[in-house]
């Protein structure tokens, strides 16, 4: 069961709802669960189709994403479930918008995912103004993260997630951790509209960590959360006692949150490389 001393969200970062299904058995609880094109992608029949070289149409892909989704949501009614858009550089925001809003009506709990882009905040900022939820991803800066909190300015809290993602930060020698300690460090000043959601979770020290660092939401993959429940589900109490000194640290830097979203540098080449990679993901499935 869930440990009366756990104050993060644990969710699952999975399109498979057989997963879903083993984490709640072994935990006894999920808060929720996020997806993406490249999760799609693994789902082990989309991943059998495209061995036998089956592929689906733009809409069948579309009516399997959902039917997934549906599944996801079913199991865990009570939590969130992350859905994202399909977006490229070349994706307007009218485009990314209507796809964002079509998606919301999959299920009740969704929580619409946004690339960090200029299309893609426009799109949260609209998506806000209309009662959705939406989860902000591929962010790598905290002058990312500070636009995603300018952009959803009125939000309630619980509507507006950003996702920092750890393990890509790691691949290029940055100190994920660090980024994730800067935007919660930055986030301090505002009105806790925007959560933080540590993301590209690769190993345990990174849940752990973010665990002691006082995250708002996790999402790990399956192997993660099974390690993390056959240890216990042990609740770390200091950051400090994790060393990422093999990294580069992030330097914190003072942000101004009331600036306009669109005052802020949000160019980062990982949001950039991630953005085509989902995008080759999701093509990969399509005939």
């Amino acid at each position: 069961m869930r440990p009366k001393n756990l104050k993060t969200k644990i969710f699952l970062d999975s399109c498979d709802p057989a997963e879903t299904k083993e984490v709640i058995s072994i935990l006894g609880f999920l808060d929720g669960q996020t997806t993406n094109p490249t999760l799609v992608a693994k789902n082990p029949y989309a991943k059998e189709r495209f061995i036998q070289g089956e592929k689906f149409s733009k809409e069948e892909i579309f009516i399997f994403y959902k039917k997934m989704i549906k599944e996801i949501a079913g199991l865990i009614p009570k939590g969130s479930v992350s859905i994202e858009v399909y977006a490229d550089e070349e994706t307007t925001t009218e485009e990314m918008f209507a796809a964002g809003k079509e998606m919301f009506t999959w299920i009740p709990n969704a929580q619409i995912k946004y690339p960090i882009i200029p299309a893609g905040l426009e799109s949260a900022k609209r998506s806000i103004q209309e009662g959705m939820r939406v989860n902000m991803t591929l962010c790598f800066s905290a002058e990312q993260a500070a636009a995603v909190y300018a952009a959803t300015a009125g939000a309630k809290k619980g509507d507006v997630f950003v996702s920092p993602f750890l393990g890509r930060l790691d691949d290029i020698g940055e100190n994920g951790m660090s980024l994730i300690e800067n935007i919660i460090n930055t986030y301090k000043k505002g009105d806790g509209h925007t959560e933080v959601l540590a993301a590209s979770v690769r190993n345990m020290n990174h849940f752990l960590a973010s665990l002691a660092l006082g995250v708002d939401i996790i999402t790990a993959p399956i192997s993660i959360l099974k390690e993390w429940g056959n240890m216990g589900t042990p609740i770390p109490e200091k950051f400090s006692d994790y060393n990422f000194s093999s990294l580069k640290n992030i330097p914190f830097e003072e942000i101004d949150l009331k600036k306009n979203w669109k005052d802020f540098d949000i160019s980062h080449k990982l949001t950039e490389q991630g953005l085509k990679k989902f995008v080759s993901d999701w093509n990969s499935l399509i005939k």
